[in-house]
């Protein structure tokens, strides 16, 4: 009998030793889950896109080397009376201009992609400031308004590029339809990537001095047209205030987040 109750206690103890580990884990994993969806929920995310009633979208160009066909885009985009929001860097204003004139001359938003096209993410908040601010005056010396928008290099932020951009009054964009036009498909394929997958409210990205964007944007901007699109630049499709973020990135006027 005394060697029963001597196992029956050690099964005892046992048994609450895991029942309390399982208790433990489940504790440490009530409190990471917490913990994870607190930091996603508290995540400072710069403008995707914008949740839009009507068909409308935005086309960017990212401006940082080269310049054969900033002309030529510009042609194309006053056929169909189109505004476009050109993202450029600092360094490229300084060799090209001329090309910066002729954008703002031709009504085109000329909007701030760093000074030096570096990593932001391994700026500290000074440096960050620094980038853009001497971008910023080189585009106002030429077109006479000083940015609002920014665009991180690379696409390449975190939560404090994003709150640091905010403290100089800046908005930082992104986009949700990536042309991928800087790895030189054929001209269809770019096409055929925008249109199937624009939807109210995108922000598309393409960039100059890409091999096959100049064949390939009439028809982007005739199947979306085709599909009921408009455009603006980025400035007039974004909400400047009284606004939440989902998730993804998408701006909700604070309207629909209420009804």
């Amino acid at each position: 009998m005394r060697y029963f109750l001597v196992i029956s206690g050690r099964k005892l103890l046992l048994a609450a030793a895991i029942c309390a580990g399982a208790c433990l884990a489940g504790c440490l994993a009530i409190g990471m889950g917490k913990t994870v969806t607190a930091a996603a929920a508290e995540r400072d995310l710069p403008i995707y896109s914008v949740e839009r009633e009507e068909k409308v979208c935005a086309l960017t160009f990212d401006a940082a080397w080269g310049n054969e066909d900033t002309q030529q885009l510009i042609d194309i985009l006053k056929k169909d009376d189109i505004t476009a929001t050109f993202f450029v860097v600092g360094e490229w204003v300084d060799k090209y201009p001329e090309s910066v004139k002729a954008l703002s001359d031709a009504g085109h938003e000329v909007m701030n992609h760093s000074s030096t096209h570096p990593h932001m993410t391994e700026l500290s908040a000074n440096q960050m400031i620094a980038e853009v601010q001497e971008c910023n005056q080189k585009i106002e010396a030429i077109t006479g308004v000083c940015p609002t928008l920014f665009r991180p290099p690379y696409g390449d932020y975190n939560d404090t590029v994003v709150s640091t951009m905010r403290s100089i009054d800046m908005y930082t964009i992104q986009w949700d339809v990536d042309s991928l036009d800087w790895k030189d498909p054929p001209a269809c394929d770019i096409v055929s990537r925008v249109v199937n997958n624009a939807q109210n409210g995108s922000i598309i990205l393409f960039h100059n001095a890409a091999t096959n964007t100049p064949e390939a944007l009439p028809d982007v901007i005739e199947g979306l047209k085709e599909k009921g699109f408009s455009f603006q630049p980025v400035s007039k499709l974004i909400y400047k205030d009284n606004f939440t973020m989902d998730h993804t990135g998408r701006q909700i006027p604070a309207a629909a987040q209420d009804s």
